[in-house]
Order: C-alpha cells, then sequence, then structure tokens
C-alpha cells in the first residue's frame, strides 16, 4: 500500500515516459520540486527505460536524415531576446506560475461552500483533466464526496486529513470512484492545494441525491 504521502508509480511512469497529460505534468513538475522521494522515483524509472531503449533494435534511418540534420545544425543562431524576470510566489513551484501568475488575488475564485473556494487553471487537451487551486480555510472541510473519475490534491500550503492519511506541503493526495474521503484543513493555516480531475465528485452526505445531478453537469 502507497504510503499517504507518496504518489503511486503508475502515476510517475507515464511522467517518466512523456506521456502524461498537460495538467498531470504540471502537478508532477510541482510535486517533484517539492518532493525529493519523487524525485528519487523518477530517477530511477529514467535509468530502467535507459536500459530498455539500450537493449532496443536501432531504427533504420531515412537516406536523408544526415543531410538534414546537418543543414539544420548549419542555421544561424537567432539573436537572443532580453529576458525579463522570472515572476515568482513564496508558494507556488516554478511550474505552475505560467498558469496561475504570481498573484493569487487575481484570480478568479468562487466559493464552493463556506470556508472553501476554487480557481480553475487554463490548460490545453485533453479538456477531461480540469485543473485548479484550492483554497480551504482553516478547520473547514471539503463535503464528504467519492469521484466520477480520478483526483489528485497537491499540497502547497498547510496541510488536511481526510480520514486515510495527513498531507502536508508537497504531499499528494491520489483518489478515484473507490475512495471516499472528506479532506478537512488543518487548523492552525489555511490550506492551498492544486487540484487535477478527470471528472466531477459524488457527494455521499444527505444533500448529495440533490445536488449530484448538478454537479455531474458542470464537471
Amino acid at each position: 500500500m502507497t504510503h499517504p504521502r507518496e504518489i503511486a508509480d503508475e502515476w510517475l511512469v507515464d511522467y517518466a515516459a512523456g506521456a502524461a497529460p498537460e495538467a498531470v505534468g504540471v502537478l508532477l513538475d510541482a510535486h517533484l520540486s517539492l518532493c525529493p522521494q519523487a524525485r528519487a522515483t523518477v530517477a530511477r524509472l529514467d535509468a530502467v527505460g535507459g536500459v530498455l531503449l539500450d537493449r532496443m533494435e536501432p531504427a533504420a534511418l531515412a537516406p536523408d536524415a544526415l543531410d538534414r540534420m546537418m543543414a539544420r545544425l548549419d542555421r544561424p543562431a537567432p539573436p537572443a531576446a532580453a529576458q525579463a524576470p522570472r515572476a515568482t510566489h513564496p508558494l507556488l513551484p516554478d511550474a505552475l506560475i505560467p498558469y496561475a501568475g504570481a498573484d493569487l488575488e487575481a484570480l478568479a475564485w468562487r466559493k464552493v461552500v463556506k470556508g472553501v473556494e476554487e480557481a480553475v487553471l487554463p490548460t490545453g487537451l485533453p479538456a477531461a483533466h480540469k485543473m485548479s487551486l484550492l483554497r480551504i480555510a482553516g478547520g473547514r472541510a471539503i463535503p464528504a464526496h467519492t469521484h466520477y473519475g480520478d483526483e489528485l490534491l497537491l499540497v502547497l500550503q498547510g496541510g488536511f486529513e481526510d480520514g486515510h492519511g495527513h498531507y502536508l506541503r508537497g504531499d499528494v493526495c491520489a483518489s478515484d470512484e473507490t475512495v471516499t474521503h472528506q479532506p478537512t484543513a488543518d487548523r492552525a493555516i489555511d490550506c492551498l492545494c492544486l487540484a487535477v480531475t478527470t471528472g466531477p465528485v459524488k457527494l455521499t452526505g444527505g444533500w448529495g441525491r440533490l445536488l449530484n445531478p448538478l454537479l455531474r453537469l458542470r464537471g
């Protein structure tokens, strides 16, 4: 069983192979910048992939492959452009800045329930992968729910407990339709998470039967 602070290897395999969807790749980039154990796992997967490549038969090249490569090398390099200072934020890993910017208050936050806000971040295809920031006030909880797809929550500030584990900055909580949980922020500080989902949540509380059809339409 995966430790609650560690993401399952199957997510990292796609990442190491360059096959992760954009939103998942952004979350894992951010996770790796905060988690030495995950970086070690990806390095190990890269090493295994390198061994497999060494054992593969080389593919035949096109007859003009060398000429085309040399032509590209002979092209003059474009003039170096002056680079603007890179935007930073004390809570956001560099991988998130192009999507969230450096000013969290400039995002379009919407209230989910009392004490919980969400700001959806723009990503490319596949559209099924939704990426957003979640702000949970200290001591507040997201309603108890399960999922119609996968959900990854990366903690960027504070922490939360969901009945399965306690997650702190850099930890990832991975859930799917087999998991029912209720993330509750630690009281000491507001919790900020990056969320990637492939479907809407399915509420499991008393109001769930009434609200779930609406959540599926919004998802």
